[in-house]
């Protein structure tokens, strides 16, 4: 039975980076890659520790090491996308983002045969079959438990302007869906996921993961898949709300997108403190239609070292989205030790 501690939440301030691609070959179509690039290579050194894949067999991941601040997150970004194309370009592959791959026929994939993907298929089902999503993870340190979960719960109420500001993912299945973020709505489908309800302190959430675990609900801490959680394994406040971005770094227009999500006041979101209204919050931004975030044209996915999606696709870049989590934290941190005192 896994589940976390408390004792892990020692740093405060620290990121980490979690990124999830998918694996094409030269048309931009996807191909099953990860027993090439994961398990028959050995990876270059940057990715030493840092590379993992998920539920299919098209989608890897890689995980930056610990930046120590929002301003080092470019170049560490960086060095660990580029030792990835280079890594799949070596085999054969070439590598895209997006919330969605538009052009992934979910029963026509493979899934991968990691025994713990395996027990997810088998008791969940249909929701977790049709799971072909891909995102962009933010990990904030914490040097204390209960203020890790009183820092989640603050920062509910900015995850439906942080998921609108990544929203790229439009076409599912082959399919127009209409919505700015179809990743955010077929993922939702999956328990545990979503806006989270209020835990009083961490003594509540580690009661909640354990009786979770122990009533076979989840096989591991892992597998609540909400859009915040203390990550009780890492130490971290985990954001989970992000369409994966195909812009790496940071640029002018990802630098005005955070600087508009840094104005929104903690006040103005925190009006509204019910957990219903909140997920009908980002329910909005995800339904919202595209509104010029989209175009009607089908995208072509990323070599992640020359973009090929379509810019307006592309809303916000990884970097600045950490940066934007980052400000987030650090509000939702000031608001919890207010309503502390």
């Amino acid at each position: 039975m896994e589940t976390g501690s408390a004792d892990v939440f020692s740093q405060s301030g620290t990121i980490g980076i979690e990124e999830e691609f998918f694996i094409v070959n030269e048309a931009g179509r996807p191909v099953s890659g990860i027993q090439e690039l994961i398990y028959d290579a050995e990876p270059p050194a940057a990715l030493q520790n840092r590379l993992d894949h998920e539920l299919f067999q098209f989608t890897i991941e890689t995980q930056t090491p610990i930046i120590e601040s929002p301003g080092e997150a470019d170049a560490a970004l960086t060095t660990i996308r580029e030792a990835l194309t280079d890594h799949a370009e070596a085999h054969g592959f070439r590598i895209a983002a997006a919330g969605l791959h538009p052009a992934a026929k979910w029963r026509e994939q493979e899934h991968a045969t990691k025994p713990r993907y395996q027990a997810q298929l088998e008791r969940i089902q249909y929701p977790q079959h049709r799971n072909t999503t891909a995102g962009l993870h933010i990990h904030i340190g914490v040097d204390d438990a209960d203020t890790a979960v009183w820092i989640a719960n603050e920062l509910r109420w900015y995850l439906p302007p942080l998921l609108a500001l990544s929203a790229n993912s439009p076409y599912w299945d082959g399919f127009d869906t209409g919505l700015a973020s179809a990743r955010a709505k077929i993922f939702e489908n999956l328990p545990n996921t979503g806006i989270p309800g209020r835990f009083e302190d961490f003594e509540a959430y580690e009661r909640y993961e354990r009786r979770m675990v122990e009533q076979g609900s989840i096989d591991d801490r892992g597998e609540l898949w909400f859009d915040v959680r203390p990550h009780t394994g890492h130490g971290t406040v985990e954001i989970r709300a992000p369409d994966a971005s195909q812009i790496p770094m940071s640029s002018s227009r990802s630098s005005n997108t955070s600087t508009r999500s840094s104005r929104i006041s903690p006040h103005a979101t925190r009006t509204m403190r019910h957990p219903r209204r909140c997920a009908e919050n980002s329910s909005m931004k995800t339904n919202g239609g595209r509104s010029g975030t989209a175009t009607k044209r089908v995208l072509s996915p990323a070599t992640g070292r020359e973009p090929s999606l379509s810019p307006s696709l592309s809303t916000a870049s990884a970097t600045g989205l950490a940066s934007t989590g980052f400000e987030l934290f650090l509000s939702a941190k000031a608001a919890a030790s207010d309503s502390d005192d």
